[in-house]
């Protein structure tokens, strides 16, 4: 047998080729199970407490707001896990109760709370307190109650050295300080009633700005609702609402006692953001 000449440079070994990507496999339950499934739960807890539950349930507001609560933690449920769901839904149902108590000392009797997935929550009204002032004080109460909740979670969420009570605070933060862009029906639209009604262009700008940034259907949604409001809100100015044609009439005093508090929401809402995320890196260290 012929030996291969020994000026020849030795042969490469061909090495196997690196096995290629893996095909997805979703593992996850199916759809369907992911929808009952909290559901499932909720069902349980009624069938086990059922007479608490049916006296609890008598009135019509209290039923309503219960059943689109549990669609909305379900819904919520698919994107994010019942936990950080149940927690969501509930910080919003402490910024609507915000606007609930408030009306209350309006003089006003308010409606149900209503739960709408992936829209957040709405809460009827057949006025907002006759003024422009009263329905700044409304407004601006569901930002302040929904705050001080999502800083009661991110306190225990630090106490705890929970992430995920630390990124629900952050959405809760996010959640209330995306409420105050000045546009009807927004929160920050209801203080501009009283401080410049002219802002409501303003917001409804930076709606629409955000629309071009990050387009999804919530902001689209929030922008052609936003519209109808202001130019429906913009042409009636001059008679006044409810009934008051001296509804925009606002004290200067006024003027800067809710300026003072809008802006003082802001930047709490801001730093709030900021310390948590700041936590969440010193954490991570």
């Amino acid at each position: 047998m012929e030996s291969s000449p020994q000026w020849l440079p030795p042969q490469p070994v061909s090495e196997p080729a690196p096995p290629g990507p893996q095909p997805f496999v979703d593992d996850r339950p199916p759809l369907y199970k992911r929808i009952l499934g909290p559901l499932a739960v909720v069902a349980a807890l009624l069938a086990k407490f059922g007479k608490l539950a049916l006296i609890a349930i008598k009135g019509a507001k209290f039923a309503t707001t219960s059943v689109t609560m549990l669609v909305s933690v379900a819904a919520y449920t698919l994107i994010w896990g019942l936990p950080f769901a149940a927690g969501f839904v509930a910080l919003l149902f402490v910024h609507e109760m915000g606007h609930y108590i408030q009306l209350r000392r309006e003089g006003v009797r308010p409606g149900r709370i209503v739960f709408v997935p992936f829209l957040g929550a709405v809460i009827g009204a057949r006025s907002l307190g006759g003024s422009a002032l009263a329905e700044a004080r409304v407004g601006l109460a569901g930002p302040v109650l929904g705050s001080v909740g999502a800083l009661l979670v991110a306190v225990v969420g630090v106490a705890t050295g929970s992430d995920m009570l630390r990124a629900l605070a952050f959405t809760g933060f996010l959640l209330n300080l995306f409420n105050l862009l000045p546009v009807v029906p927004l929160d920050g639209g209801r203080a501009m009633a009283a401080m410049a009604p002219w802002m409501w262009f303003v917001g409804l700008g930076a709606v629409v700005a955000l629309v071009f940034l990050w387009p999804n259907p919530i902001l689209i949604l929030i922008a052609i609702f936003g519209a109808l409001e202001v130019y429906r809100r913009w042409r009636a100015r001059k008679q006044g609402l409810d009934g008051n044609p001296d509804y925009y009439a606002v004290k200067p005093l006024h003027r800067l006692l809710v300026g003072a508090v809008y802006v003082g929401l802001i930047v709490a809402l801001a730093v709030g953001m900021d310390l948590t995320q700041l936590v969440r890196h010193l954490s991570d260290a």
